[in-house]
């Protein structure tokens, strides 16, 4: 039985308690060292929304669509026992109601970064993450956003069917169209997720917190329902309410409501 473990993690570690998520640490181990591992690392999802609050029309509704992967480039631990992995991630609007249907904003975020797996008594808790990231959306001219951060991210299992998670970062702003891009995307983000006990349904909040002293969030809700019992597709809906969900627009509000299909890894999502 493969353990439901972070998909890009690779796990084929046997179960020792289901219902607290205990894993054997040096079978866990045995497996990342043996096999090279290439997955998901945040969600991969198709959606469709319409905006919250405002009429809809061709110019304001849209798809979005997000495909997320992460590979494991050391077949060993490095030092702390972490583990060194190369990321991507790919962010796109597309106004599939528009003529000739563009793809309005492309978001590219590539990462390099150690991830040491949690464990408590041999139970597996959580993951911590150091990351260097880049993120652009490919243009020139007054279109052109880009911005670098060093992350710092944890992910942790109160209990099975719960999780906390957050991040910080240290950013790098080389964008000279984007420099106040921290008072619109955040300084740093915080959520929780929670499931059902045969983790059917599932649902997460994440704020992203603006710079400055104010109580300013952009806020992120979302809820999936997993279709068939032993895959991880899920039907989706997604509530953005804020800044920064797209670098285009970064300085544009939006208020949006999506639905469509999301492939979770199997234990916890990355934000």
């Amino acid at each position: 039985m493969i353990s439901p473990l972070m998909s890009h993690f690779g796990l084929k570690a046997q179960i020792v308690a289901p219902d607290s998520m205990t894993i054997d640490t040096d079978s866990l181990r045995r497996d990342f060292d043996n096999q090279p591992y290439f997955g998901l690392y945040k969600d991969n999802y198709f959606t469709f929304g319409v905006p919250i609050g405002e009429t809809p029309t061709k110019t304001n509704s849209n798809v979005k669509f997000q495909i997320s992967i992460a590979q494991r480039l050391t077949r060993s631990t490095l030092p702390w026992n972490t583990y060194l992995f190369l990321f991507y991630t790919q962010k796109v609007f597309w106004n599939v109601l528009e003529n000739s249907m563009p793809m309005t904003d492309l978001n590219f975020n590539p990462g390099i970064g150690l991830v040491k797996p949690l464990f408590v008594k041999d139970r597996f808790i959580g993951k911590l993450m150091v990351l260097a990231e880049h993120e652009s959306n490919g243009r020139d001219g007054v279109k052109s956003r880009s911005w670098n951060k060093i992350s710092f991210g944890a992910n942790i299992m109160i209990e099975p069917t719960f999780i906390v998670h957050g991040k910080f970062w240290i950013p790098i702003v080389d964008g000279g169209e984007n420099r106040d891009i921290l008072d619109y995307s955040g300084i740093y983000q915080v959520g929780t997720q929670v499931f059902s006990r045969n983790r059917r349904f599932g649902a997460s909040v994440t704020l992203v917190k603006r710079r400055g002293w104010n109580l300013n969030y952009n806020t992120i809700i979302e809820f999936n329902y997993r279709l068939f019992k032993r895959e991880n597709q899920y039907l989706f809906a997604q509530y953005y309410n804020g800044y920064g969900e797209g670098l285009l627009e970064y300085k544009k509000f939006h208020s949006m409501f999506r639905v469509g299909i999301v492939i979770k890894p199997r234990i916890f999502s990355d934000f």
